[in-house]
């Protein structure tokens, strides 16, 4: 089953191959997500700064009644703060908002602020001292991995050009009908883990006639296709929900998908409106 499967990142550190993304989920209705999620089975929690839902899973976490120990917890540096002193101080108030010793895994959201997302500008030195603040809070042991998201290659360079610590993930939008096939290559060369948000398109792959007949090929859900796509693409998929019959829905994925199919998959019509989710400059600017 999905959910008692790992990858292994680089530093050795184990990560559940499947999280539950909370991007959008209120601050009191995560409690009960979180809580949902664990009890069904779900080990690994993705947050950010940026969700502002963080004091929320943290309540979820001790809610479920499960240690520390088994629970794999994401959240990412707001993508505003761009210098070392507001970093390392983002890094010390999600300890403080989750209520957590430590955080498995922390990400820079941005290599970006959002309202400059897309432009000219990309932040080579900020990031830097940023990825300066996160080397320094995993060596102090606040942080088990460090890592990166929606950082295309001149990104992930421009970190590795001064790194003392290597990242470990770069998270980013990857789903049937939007796979950056040559951004995935190229970290997994190098050894990063690939994790891909909203796996399902934000739910708009539910839309598409020539996904939904794959899925009924395979006698799964849309959702369930489009975990598993990404699943076999070596990337861990972060699907977001707070319905617990969608998460048991999400993680019932046992199955393979052929190589036709999934090269089928992969030429599926690219989605242009992403609907509510277009707010964001990472779903808008296509």
């Amino acid at each position: 089953m999905i959910l008692q499967e790992n990858y292994t990142l680089s530093n050795g550190l184990e990560i559940p191959k499947l999280g539950l993304g909370t991007w959008m989920i209120a601050n009191d209705a995560v409690v009960q997500a979180v809580k949902d999620a664990i009890d069904i089975g779900y080990r690994h929690i993705d947050t950010a700064q940026a969700y502002g839902n963080e004091q929320g899973v943290g309540a979820g976490l001790r809610a479920s009644g499960v240690g520390r120990e088994d629970i794999f917890v994401t959240t990412k540096v707001d993508a505003g703060a761009k210098s070392y002193q507001d970093a390392a101080a983002s890094i010390d108030g999600s300890l403080a908002a989750l209520g957590l010793d430590h955080i498995d895994l922390m990400i820079i959201h941005s290599p970006q602020p959002w309202g400059a997302f897309g432009g000219d500008n990309r932040y080579f030195a900020e990031n830097r001292e940023v990825w300066r603040a996160l080397e320094e809070a995993y060596q102090a042991g606040k942080l088990k991995a460090i890592g990166l998201s929606n950082f295309q290659k001149a990104d992930v360079d421009n970190i590795l050009e001064t790194a003392t610590v290597r990242p470990m993930v770069n998270q980013i939008l990857a789903h049937i009908s939007n796979t950056p096939h040559e951004l995935i290559t190229y970290a997994q060369d190098l050894g990063l883990l690939v994790e891909a948000y909203s796996p399902v398109a934000h739910g708009e792959l539910l839309k598409n006639a020539e996904v939904a007949a794959l899925a009924e090929k395979y006698g799964v859900s849309v959702p369930q296709l489009s975990i598993r796509y990404c699943l076999q693409l070596g990337t861990l998929p972060l699907p977001k929900t707070a319905n617990p019959d969608h998460m048991r829905n999400n993680a019932d994925v046992d199955f393979e998908i052929s190589g036709e199919d999934m090269e089928t998959l992969k030429h599926i019509d690219e989605i242009k409106d992403y609907g509510d989710a277009s707010v964001m400059p990472v779903f808008a600017k296509r």
